[in-house]
């Protein structure tokens, strides 16, 4: 394994020790690595990628083109981030979780913590479980208020922007900018045979599903738009996916936000 390599692990890092986390350390993680290191970590762990025919070049090309136009937002964004999270709860800045990879290979998929340490993870199995098998939308766990939240981690979860992170998979080949959305061993588990064919392509952080309805569709309609993509990839489709994703966000955040209001509004009603 080469020196490159190491130091991306190491920059991974999410011990809750200050010495083994190097956001501890540096004011800004993205200047942490000089330009000529990230290009050869990024060569390094993409020779494969580029050779093989599951992973179009024009893609691995539209990932990374598109990660280092965007990179001072990222560098700044991912620096207020881990600041935040690093001072307003205990424990790792980065969340590590194995998910469901490219043609059904596991890897390490990385996320911005939001959630306290010692979260109970049962609840979210339970209930992904319960999605799986029936026809009610894909909303997530905690529209409706999640304690097990570190002070603004609604925010970060209903931006999407504890999937920041996942731009560091991008780089290293794991996963894609537009893809599938990548799931947990658990959940795969569960998969019918033709529902492996989403399996075909490298997740993503965006995808058809997430800008085609989302909290709005059942399981097996995110699986059909999830095989519709790995059927009908290009690199049209990508950029399509890509422009459309920041308006969705906006209109997902505005939904959750008068819904949350609602609430709040429906239970002050009833304890009158």
């Amino acid at each position: 394994m080469s020196v490159h390599t190491n130091m991306l692990r190491d920059f991974e890092s999410t011990g809750t020790e200050a010495a083994k986390c190097p956001l501890c350390r540096v004011a800004n993680p993205v200047q942490a690595l000089q330009v000529k290191d990230v290009l050869e970590i990024i060569w390094e762990e993409t020779k494969t990628t580029l050779h093989s025919s599951e992973v179009p070049i024009w893609k691995r090309g539209l990932d990374i083109g598109c990660i280092f136009l965007a990179l001072p937002a990222i560098g700044l964004l991912f620096s207020l981030i881990a600041l935040w999270i690093k001072l307003s709860s205990r424990g790792p800045v980065l969340f590590r979780q194995e998910r469901v990879g490219l043609g059904g290979r596991n890897f390490v998929c990385l996320k911005f913590r939001s959630m306290k340490v010692g979260a109970d993870t049962q609840l979210h199995k339970d209930y992904l479980k319960q999605l799986l098998r029936s026809e009610a939308p894909m909303t997530k766990m905690d529209i409706n208020g999640d304690p097990r939240l570190i002070p603004l981690g609604a925010l970060l979860r209903s931006t999407g922007l504890d999937e920041l992170p996942q731009l560091i998979n991008v780089l290293r080949g794991d996963m894609s900018l537009v893809g599938p959305r990548p799931c947990i061993p658990y959940e795969a588990e569960d998969f019918l045979s033709w529902q492996k064919e989403r399996f075909k392509t490298l997740p993503g952080l965006t995808g058809l599903w997430q800008v085609s309805g989302k909290n709005q569709t059942t399981f097996n309609e995110m699986i059909n738009l999830d095989i519709a993509y790995v059927r009908n990839k290009s690199l049209w489709l990508d950029i399509k996916i890509l422009l459309k994703t920041v308006p969705t966000l906006i209109s997902q955040v505005r939904e959750t936000r008068a819904s949350r209001r609602t609430q709040i509004l429906n239970r002050a009603v009833l304890s009158r």
